[in-house]
């Protein structure tokens, strides 16, 4: 069969009018604010795409751009704002621990990447709600999420499996294991149920449920596989190498893989389509829709 082309614009539009009609209903709109403080051209395209989206979603969104050196009094007047729903920064600011530190810095109640030290605990116990009511989700962090939902979308998760086990027998690799995107991407997935090989410029990684855990939250085993030994295994391909020289070599794929792409760049041959069974260049409109859904769900737990 020949590969079907997936966009992100086709999973993002239901999201967007989900989110457009719920603040339409509102007395008033949530406010987010974005701090750029990098002169990285990727930073400053996602916050040009971030406004524009989300005023298609009746939000509002207001860029400051700032000197690094002013970001941590920044964002500590905005946790203070009460004009402000949502706080986002756009990283790396310095690409190293201190990076960190301003992600924990942003207030849990208005963090809509699912940065904080608080959101991290929850995903990578694979503990879902924020109370014990299970009334209020923790924020999951946008381009993992979207990730997610577009894996979903195309029908890699089995919903005829019970809840929380909806990947089991699927084996996925992503090729990325940043702190922001590829290892809470391998460890959401990894807590569904799939078996997933974090693939990073120095190693590969496992990261697998732990079932003998009581709250089934994931373990990670070092190997020493290489790339050639992992890709041919999986079910399902996830790039985001930030660099334009690097191609996933199409002759590793396994036939009928589904191939999925969040760089910035385009990670994959053109010929995998003559591989994949299902290809996703993008997922930035998904992204930019799972900061609206994020920065909505925190305005309704303010209020």
């Amino acid at each position: 069969m020949p590969c079907k082309v997936v966009l992100a614009a086709e999973v993002a539009s239901n999201f967007t009018a989900e989110i457009r009609s719920e603040v339409s209903q509102k007395p008033e709109r949530p406010r987010l604010v974005g701090f750029l403080a990098n002169d990285d051209p990727y930073a400053e395209k996602y916050a040009q795409s971030s406004s524009k989206h989300l005023a298609e979603a009746g939000l509002e969104f207001e860029l400051r751009q700032i000197p690094c050196e002013e970001l941590e009094a920044a964002i500590k007047e905005a946790n203070q704002d009460s004009n402000v729903s949502g706080i986002l920064v756009y990283y790396p600011v310095y690409g190293d621990k201190r990076d960190q530190d301003l992600q924990d810095m942003v207030d849990p109640t208005k963090d809509v990447e699912g940065l904080n030290v608080v959101y991290n605990g929850k995903l990578y116990g694979n503990d879902r709600f924020l109370d014990e009511d299970k009334t209020r989700k923790a924020i999951l962090p946008c381009t993992p999420l979207a990730v997610v939902k577009v894996l979903d979308h195309i029908g890699v998760y089995d919903h005829d499996l019970p809840y929380g086990d909806h990947l089991r027998g699927k084996t996925i690799a992503v090729v990325n294991r940043s702190e922001v995107v590829g290892r809470p991407l391998a460890a959401l997935l990894a807590n569904d149920g799939a078996k997933v090989y974090s693939i990073d410029i120095n190693d590969i990684q496992i990261f697998e449920r732990d079932q003998a855990a009581s709250i089934n939250s994931h373990v990670i085993s070092k190997t020493d596989f290489k790339v050639e030994d992992v890709i041919p295994l999986c079910d399902v391909v996830i790039t985001g190498v930030p660099s334009a020289g690097y191609k996933m070599p199409t002759k590793l794929l396994k036939p009928g893989v589904v191939a999925v792409n969040f760089a910035s760049v385009r990670n994959f041959e053109p010929e995998v389509k003559e591989v994949a069974s299902i290809y996703v260049p993008s997922v930035g409109k998904v992204t930019v829709s799972m900061l609206q859904r994020n920065l909505l769900r925190l305005f309704n737990y303010q209020h």
